[in-house]
């Protein structure tokens, strides 16, 4: 046998190297496919039990995949947004409290290193379909100079689903404009086309043309199922509409029909991925960016029930999220996961099945959930800070099994909880409920549920495991794990940076700027990076 040289040997070992290296990577590089609908309620999917609005296309990559029972958002959509894009929770990156309204001067920061970013660094192609809503004032804070490829779709948090115009009042004002952009320009073809279609269209496009050397990142949050402007809050093609003749309540049904317009666009997306071969080296998220807004909250009429509150709240209806994990790569798939995971831990989890080094991730508030749902090891998660509001001045955190309530926003006034049937409505239910279908049940409902919670008076406190409906305030019987949460608040208070909300500024307003949404300070000229 002959023996390599000192120089054959080096050769050798270099090739060896490069050659594993190569394998490890191709391994640990599959197509990410991010999808956020906004403003989709617990009870709006048929996965959670929805006896009014069927998603079968959702439930299947539910169902096939992993669902998450005990997973966690922002209870509104910029901070679920920053979350998703840095990993770092909204208290620590100034995006807490509310959200960025048209004409507000402020976003994420740019000295916050967002998902494509990281993928970049790792040999990915990054795309974007759809809304962005963390900040468009300056070019700086767009997408397309977020780390994204490409970008089409809208940077406000509401519009018309056909004109993609957005109006905005504040104060004396009253601005109204057209708000759609492709890579960094304002994009006039799309106008008259439903974005819920056009955006499933586009990420179609995008797989179809994939390069596929390259790993792919799919960034395409919906606007649906968000309200439009305040003229014609709600809007779905008729064909969608008719599909709901049981729904009496006219509001409730238009919801249904862009629900369902959105189970079809991702059913759509994914037989793409399918067609095209990536579904096979892919993973696919999907969420909610908050809970939904119940009949009669921000112009719309989804449905948490029975989980108590409202989108902007932080009851489980405000902050339990829809969310599912899809992949051919899932070690137990087609099962329900009950361990704790949030909003935050996406770009850590992801950044890991791209093959990066999350050792290496600074300043992070997320934790690498991969092993978690992949293969139900046990989350390396023990709680969640839902927020600290430090505007507001109320804060709720879940430790383990129980949760605490501090104060509450809107004086208290959608603290309860929003059935969806009408009781004169003629309920004829089509949707077969699925025994694998992950339900809440709640306890008997005590006599008190409406008044053993004052939370403006003193902290509430709740087992969720067993009263996910939060009907059963025990913070009498537990002083110490009151005492407990709220340590654990004080502790957190000093990190809580301050708020990035910026008063609202007259030169954002449409008119100024051929009657488009654009970005309207150059941070170059007033040096403030």
């Amino acid at each position: 046998m002959k023996m390599l040289t000192t120089s054959e040997g080096c050769l050798f070992t270099v090739f060896l190297t490069v050659f594993c290296v190569w394998i490890v990577t191709a391994q640990k590089q599959p197509n990410i496919i991010f999808i956020v609908a906004d403003d989709l309620g617990w009870n709006d999917v048929s996965f959670h039990g929805s006896e009014q609005i069927p998603t079968p296309n959702i439930d299947k990559l539910a169902y096939e995949g992993v669902i998450l029972f005990n997973y966690y958002v922002q209870p509104i959509c910029t901070p679920t947004r920053s979350a998703i894009m840095t990993g770092r929770h909204p208290i620590h990156t100034g995006l807490f409290h509310s959200v960025i309204t048209a004409a507000q001067p402020d976003g994420l920061r740019p000295n916050e290193t967002t998902i494509p970013e990281h993928l970049r660094q790792l040999g990915y192609e990054n795309h974007m379909v759809g809304k962005w809503h963390l900040g468009h004032f300056a070019k700086e804070y767009l997408p397309i100079n977020r780390g994204f490829d490409s970008s089409f779709g809208y940077y406000l948090g509401k519009e018309d689903y056909w004109e993609h115009t957005s109006s905005f009042n504040f104060s004396k004002h009253a601005f109204w404009g057209y708000d759609f952009h492709k890579n960094g320009e304002v994009y006039k073809p799309e106008f008259g086309q439903y974005s819920t279609e056009l955006y499933a269209d586009a990420a179609i496009n995008i797989l179809k043309n994939h390069d596929t050397s390259k790993p792919l990142f799919l960034y395409l949050p919906f606007q649906a199922v968000h309200s439009a402007n305040e003229d014609d809050p709600l809007q779905a093609p008729q064909k969608y509409i008719d599909r709901f003749p049981y729904i009496q309540n006219k509001q409730r049904k238009v919801y249904a029909a862009m629900v369902s317009a959105l189970d079809d666009a991702v059913g759509n997306v994914t037989a793409s991925l399918k067609e095209t071969g990536l579904y096979n080296n892919s993973v696919i998220f999907f969420t909610t960016d908050n809970g939904g807004p119940v009949c009669g909250f921000d112009y719309n009429c989804a449905s948490n029930f029975p989980l108590r509150g409202v989108k902007a709240t932080l009851w489980e209806g405000g902050v339990r999220g829809v969310g599912l994990v899809n992949s051919p790569f899932l070690k137990k798939p087609g099962r329900i996961s009950e361990d704790l995971v949030h909003v935050c831990d996406w770009l850590p989890t992801i950044y890991h099945l791209a093959g990066g080094d999350t050792s290496k991730l600074k300043n992070l508030d997320g934790y690498n959930q991969w092993e978690t749902i992949s293969s139900g090891v046990t989350s390396p998660r023990k709680e969640v800070i839902h927020n600290i509001d430090t505007v507001g001045n109320f804060s709720a955190i879940r430790m383990g099994d129980y949760k605490l309530v501090v104060n509450s926003n809107y004086n208290g006034s959608w603290d309860g909880w929003y059935p969806t049937k009408d009781e004169d409505e003629d309920f004829v239910i089509p949707v077969n409920v699925n025994p694998q279908a992950a339900v809440v049940h709640c306890p008997p409902k005590p006599p008190d549920v409406e008044t053993n919670c004052q939370p403006f008076k003193a902290p509430c406190l709740f087992n969720i495991r067993n009263d996910a409906c939060e009907y059963i305030n025990i913070a009498a019987q537990h002083p110490d794990i009151v005492s407990k949460l709220q340590a654990r608040i004080a502790e957190l208070l000093p990190t809580v940076v301050p708020a990035a909300n910026k008063p609202e500024d007259v030169n954002a307003d449409p008119r100024l700027h051929g009657g488009n949404w654009v970005p309207w300070i150059n941070l170059t000229q007033f040096n403030e990076v």
